[in-house]
């Protein structure tokens, strides 16, 4: 016999799950918020203020607790000191707050009506989630085809983690495969109906996302386990009716779902909120991925190319370790030199066309920055001057004859009479 939802989470609750509950409302609020503001344009900003209170928090109680001075500003990695700390006081903080609650809510047996907002709540920023995710790989804006600085660089001298944005970017079907897997799992997540398949398919997309972050060295791997952890969250009341069916081959109850709200007015109200927060998402998801892809494919330097040196001199020495043999020019921001003891080193790079010059700096070492100078003798030449690790430098470039790379002009064959793994 059929039984609501609702009916379901009205029995007795043990203890234990009382507790367990009260823990991860206040948690999963905690590390969600301030979803929906920060996915509303216009309100967004907004929002920053309730994260500018945990860029406030977490440096000084790392001062006061360890102290240690650690930086709230974010740089693309989601797997800082910060973040381990911000984590660490969400669960703190969740865990004085049960124990309140759960001091002064003894008596109360079950918590339907509040799971099943906290139920929506996950779901929305879940599905929000995982759709942007999904709209930055259908159109492939996250995984980019490999530049021609990435396709210099030798598979050894490459990071695990730009090996796997070489893999992602070389096959933009396969980038755009991953994507819709991600979208269609958090537009799935958005109607109460689907959103245990869409939670089933979050649970096989995330969990591929978690094991390439952890075996790539992908700094989003406190990120990724909180996703994958909400996935499984939302499929918990339904883990006996989904081993029923798929592992012991016995009948899956069917259940009847109830509507958040008792007036049928407030319920299409809130489904037509619904609707146009998804639609939104979507519509928004994918115009920024593709104003993000537009930008990229429009960056390139004026002097785009790889470029051989022909002569190189540094202070009395024209014979050294340090000696350039390739400069390769690719994105306007950046260059990479290959030397002798360094086959792909990384600048930024600041070029002023109307000046001639090219300012460098390191990732690695913000202090360090030289301006040269560079004249185009011609399209196929051009000459650098200036000084170079305190010694003065001269060099004369050609550039090189456009190149064709195997790993993006194989293309794809129906029949290979052999393998062609090289």
């Amino acid at each position: 016999m059929s039984e609501t939802i609702n009916e379901q989470l009205q029995r007795r609750w043990h203890p234990f799950v009382r507790t367990a509950f009260r823990f991860a409302f206040v948690y999963l609020l905690l590390y969600n918020l301030p979803f929906p503001l920060s996915a509303i344009p216009y309100v967004n900003k907004s929002a920053e203020l309730y994260n500018s209170l945990w860029t406030w928090l977490v440096p000084r109680l790392a001062r006061a607790a360890f102290n240690r001075e650690i930086s709230s500003v974010f740089n693309g990695s989601g797997d800082r000191t910060f973040d381990f700390l911000l984590v660490a006081c969400l669960l703190l903080i969740s865990l004085v707050i049960t124990v309140i609650w759960t001091l002064f809510d003894r008596k109360r047996l079950s918590y339907p009506t509040l799971y099943r907002w906290l139920n929506l709540y996950v779901r929305f920023s879940l599905g929000a989630t995982m759709i942007g995710y999904g709209a930055f790989k259908v159109i492939s804006s996250q995984f980019p085809p490999p530049s021609l600085d990435r396709l210099m660089q030798s598979y050894g001298d490459s990071s695990p983690m730009g090996l796997l944005w070489t893999f992602m970017g070389a096959s933009e079907p396969y980038t755009m495969f991953v994507g819709f897997a991600e979208m269609i799992s958090g537009i799935l997540l958005f109607p109460r109906k689907t959103s245990t398949l869409g939670a089933l398919m979050s649970v096989g997309v995330l969990s591929n996302v978690v094991a390439l972050n952890f075996s790539y060295d992908v700094p989003v791997k406190l990120y990724s386990m909180h996703l994958l952890a909400m996935a499984i969250f939302l499929l918990l009341p339904d883990v006996r009716r989904l081993a029923n069916f798929f592992i012991l081959n016995r009948p899956a109850e069917c259940v009847r779902e109830q509507p958040l709200f008792r007036r049928t007015a407030w319920h299409r109200g809130a489904l037509v909120v619904a609707s146009l927060f998804l639609i939104a998402v979507v519509g928004t998801s994918l115009y920024q991925s593709y104003d993000q892809r537009r930008l990229l494919m429009s960056m390139r330097s004026p002097l785009y190319g790889i470029w051989e040196v022909e002569e190189f001199n540094l202070g009395q020495s024209t014979a050294s370790a340090q000696r350039w043999q390739r400069i390769i020019f690719d994105s306007p921001n950046r260059i990479s030199v290959q030397t002798p003891v360094n086959p792909h080193e990384r600048f930024g790079l600041q070029l002023d066309q109307e000046k001639r010059t090219l300012t460098l700096r390191k990732r690695e070492d913000p202090s360090w920055n030289t301006v040269l100078t560079y004249e185009q003798v011609s399209p196929e030449v051009i000459t650098l001057a200036g000084a170079l690790n305190g010694s003065e430098m001269t060099a004369r470039l050609r550039r090189s004859e456009e190149r064709k790379f195997l790993l993006i002009d194989r293309g794809f064959h129906w029949i290979n009479e052999v393998p062609f793994n090289r």
